[in-house]
């Protein structure tokens, strides 16, 4: 047990008088700046809007369907914004992949269409569908027709009757937008009235609204061998999609604005329609699309909810909290509040520009303290409760030696997948033969496997099924990951270098099966001629010089980054897994302007292999899979709210500055917390109280009562938590509002604590009770949740997520609004007087949050 270090008598007297001026500040500032909970919506409560839909009560002609019993499942229809949902069925058949001749057999597309079918307002338009761009068998707009076959009406206006069996039928489908121009909406038409348009054919599949790139149509999605199945589906709005134009703003009869909802359609696919003897025509030609089903989706309204004029401040840092804040922002700049522009950046050049603030700066998001020179001055808040995650999709695709049992689930996603820290090394390091560029000298990575999936270090620890799999992909052979430096770089190194096997490859030994790291990632200098890499690092390096060299009149140079490029942001690498895109370098483009290497096209479910580096809001928002990872007490665990609480449980202050906390790879804690998640991270608002912008200090105050009060309310409402964040416990919330008050009320050097130089125990401030005199021995901590470690006390709070009441302001949904002055009087006099006493504690927060 550490003991807290001594008060200095002097230091208490002055910290004491610091704190009674601040209670007397913090009273005027919180009785004027009441902040109103936001207004209930029809999202409050969580309520997604899933919906099921079958076959024999949407489709008239059900018992001719290819699938009469069909029922799909879709998981959210309601408040929909730019993300994924996940499309699930049952009774359908076993399906069967495309080849180079059709596009399979039994399976379902499915789609985003706009507009209402003008004949029936309750079903959708099919020239309103975005749909064509695949370039698979049975997945265009746009085909010649059996010599014979009788064309349906609904298609005639859409097709020019050929002559003979030389000269065949030709069916278009237009594409409607959802733009208009000169007061009609704009359309890409190839055929109108049974005629060609002018000039050039007309390309419908690839057009200037949607394209291979750019299209969210799921042209194959497989049922396993008892019918059902499963598919993730990208949602785009009007930013991703102006030609579908979902969520853009449109007046309600109320007046209250509202989004553009739109359609979810499936089309289920036997194994011949439209005429042919197999699918390879439009899943929009009437015979296929009248067997449709549909949903209609409901969308947020797109743009800003922020009066003109407000005040606007700077939040820079940690990515990990942009979701959250982007749903409370509508919330925080309602009657008058200040609005919270984010820019993600590097934590640690946020901390220092907030440090070394004088008259004002940004407010700083961080998982980590400031480690510049001089004293840290900052207070930290904690905000948030996020993860990182290595998401994946990778389907089936068996190879000879698989079962007829495996066979039959070819196309389908796998949904599970082990990791180890040395397997995440691997993948950081280019240790695998495709993650460097084809046609150059990769003799250096001797007999390593050409990517994750086919070595024995990963095929030891997961489903016997992986064993029996062919996948060749590149996107498997590494993992997209971020540019630039953040928080997120450092702690997944330490995670990989806590662990002794990991560590043990980086420095140049084999693992078990002959695998060695590549040599230019090694941190052994002996090993790596361009010296040790030095680890951990705040970046993820591509340190292989490997390159294919430029061709004279040709190809230019394509080295390691050009072969698998950084993406942006952890939410991009995220949208891209979901997209099945691992961006790989194509083909070269001489007549590019400039010429230039072309990215390959995203793969299209059911042929899919891609490995992200994401967050678990990104996880959540696109509703990928993420990998179950090898916690330091040697379990694997999955990203869950239950595993971020119990790494909080256990998260310790490794460093000098107590206010912070962290998922210590190396503690005791960490060691025992065998439900714990091992990426999860803590994200604190941190602020200098010595700056002399009151207005400024005032606002972050206000943010962080928010964030760490109502803000913490999970639901898809405005106002509240998203999916893929744990509420923070409550001690933290606790510390949230004592640390909101000393922003707001302000600290001079002449009366302020000098920080602390060393870490202390576990203190009363972080157990929710009041303070213990200055100099106490403090409490042990203890552990919140199963699998953390020692049981917790009867008397300790636990890091339980539950919504903690109203502190010091705090807001909850149950708080009032604009009359809410009454009760926010006594909690600014409690929120005063315990700033006078506990002001001088801040600098010296536990070690250990329980």
């Amino acid at each position: 047990m550490r003991l807290r270090a001594p008060l200095h008598p002097r230091r208490g007297l002055l910290s004491v008088l610091a704190g009674a001026a601040v209670a007397g500040i913090v009273f005027t500032a919180m009785s004027g700046g009441a902040l109103p909970a936001p207004a209930a919506s029809a999202d409050d409560g969580a309520d997604l809007g899933a919906t099921t839909v079958t076959a024999a009560s949407y489709d008239p002609d059900a018992a001719n369907a290819p699938f009469p019993q069909l029922e799909v499942t879709v998981s959210q229809t309601r408040g929909l914004g730019a993300q994924g949902i996940t499309v699930s069925w049952k009774n359908a058949a076993r399906s069967t992949p495309p080849s180079q001749q059709t596009g399979g057999e039994n399976f379902l597309q499915i789609m985003q269409c706009w507009g209402d079918d003008p004949m029936d307002t309750g079903r959708p338009d099919r020239t309103t569908c975005q749909y064509g761009a695949s370039g698979t068998f049975g997945g265009g707009r746009v085909s010649s027709r059996e010599w014979g076959y009788e064309i349906p009406p609904q298609d005639q206006e859409y097709t020019v009757m050929g002559t003979g069996v030389t000269e065949p039928s030709e069916t278009a489908i237009p594409f409607k937008s959802s733009t208009v121009r000169d007061g009609e909406n704009e359309r890409v038409d190839r055929i109108v009235n049974g005629r060609f348009v002018d000039g050039p054919r007309v390309p419908v599949n690839q057009n200037p609204f949607f394209s291979q790139y750019t299209s969210n149509e799921v042209s194959w999605a497989g049922s396993g061998s008892d019918g059902t199945g499963t598919a993730k589906f990208e949602v785009q709005t009007a930013v991703q999609s102006r030609g579908l134009g979902c969520g853009r703003p449109v007046g309600a009869a109320d007046g209250t604005p509202r989004g553009q909802s739109c359609w979810l359609v499936i089309i289920p696919r036997g194994t011949a329609d439209n005429g042919s003897s197999s699918i390879n025509q439009s899943g929009l030609f009437w015979d296929s699309w009248k067997h449709h089903l549909a949903v209609k989706l409901d969308f947020r309204p797109l743009g800003t909810t922020c009066g003109i004029g407000a005040a606007e401040r700077q939040v820079v840092g940690s990515e990990l909290l942009s979701s959250a804040l982007s749903s409370w922002q509508p919330a925080l700049c309602a009657n008058g509040g200040d609005i919270y522009n984010m820019i993600t950046s590097n934590e640690a050049d946020a901390t220092v520009a907030a440090n070394l603030a004088t008259t004002s700066a940004p407010l700083a998001l961080t998982s980590r303290p400031y480690a510049g020179e001089g004293a840290d001055d900052l207070i930290y808040a904690p905000v948030g409760l996020s993860a990182v995650t290595v998401a994946f999709a990778i389907d089936r695709f068996p190879g000879s030696a698989a079962t007829d049992d495996e066979k039959a689930r070819a196309g389908l996603p796998f949904t599970s997948m082990n990791l180890t820290p040395r397997l995440i090394a691997k993948l950081l390091t280019s240790s695998y033969v495709d993650s460097l560029p084809t046609e150059t000298d990769r003799g250096h990575l001797g007999t390593n496997p050409r990517n994750l999936l086919f070595d024995e270090d990963f095929l030891a620890i997961n489903d016997p099924e992986w064993r029996h799999q062919s996948i060749a992909g590149v996107g498997v052979s590494d993992m997209l990951v971020t540019q630039g430096r953040s928080d997120v770089a450092s702690t997944v190194w330490n995670y990989v270098l806590a662990d002794p096997e990991a560590r043990a490859f980086l420095n140049g030994e084999p693992d078990p099966w002959g695998t060695r790291v590549n040599k230019y990632s090694s941190t052994n200098a002996e090993v790596n001629p361009n010296g040790a890499l030095q680890l951990p690092i705040d970046t993820f390096p591509k340190a292989d010089p490997t390159k294919r060299e430029a061709v004279k009149g040709g190809a230019g140079e394509l080295n390691v980054i050009g072969w698998r490029p950084y993406t942006n942001d952890l939410d991009t690498s995220g949208y891209l897994t979901l997209r099945g895109d691992a961006q790989i370098s194509g083909s070269w483009d001489q007549l590019g302007n400039p010429p230039r290497y072309i990215k390959e096209p995203r793969s299209l479910q059911g042929s899919q292999a891609v490995i992200g580096l994401t967050d678990s809001a990104a996880s959540e928002k696109y509703q990928i899979i993420s990998a179950h990872l090898k916690n330091p007490a040697g379990e694997f665990t999955a990203v869950s709210t239950d595993s971020m609480l119990a790494a909080a449980s256990a998260m310790v202050s490794p460093t000098p500055q107590t206010q912070t906390v962290s998922f210590d790879f190396g503690s005791d804690s960490a060691r025992s917390a065998t439900a714990a998640y091992p990426l999860t991270l803590a994200v604190y608002a941190a602020a200098n109280p010595y700056m002399t912008d009151a207005k400024a200090r005032s606002s972050y105050a206000t943010f962080i009562r928010y964030a760490s009060g109502y803000g913490q309310q999970p639901g898809s409402g405005v106002g509240q938590l998203p999916v893929g964040y744990a509420p923070i416990p409550d001690a933290w919330r606790q510390q949230a509002v004592v640390a909101a008050n000393v922003i707001q009320g302000g600290l001079t050097r002449s009366s302020a604590p000098a920080p602390t130089t060393a870490p202390t125990a576990s203190g009363p401030l972080a157990s929710g009770a009041l303070p213990a005199a200055a100099g106490a021995a403090s409490a042990p901590g203890s552990a919140a949740v199963a699998g953390a470690g020692a049981a917790p006390s009867a008397t300790d709070p636990v890091a339980s997520g539950a919504v903690a009441g109203a502190l010091a302001g705090a807001q909850t949904p149950a708080d009032p609004g604009v009359g809410g002055l009454p009760a926010v009087l006594p909690a600014s006099l409690l929120a005063g007087a315990l700033a006078a006493g506990v002001v001088f504690l801040i600098p010296r927060l536990p070690r250990r949050l329980d």
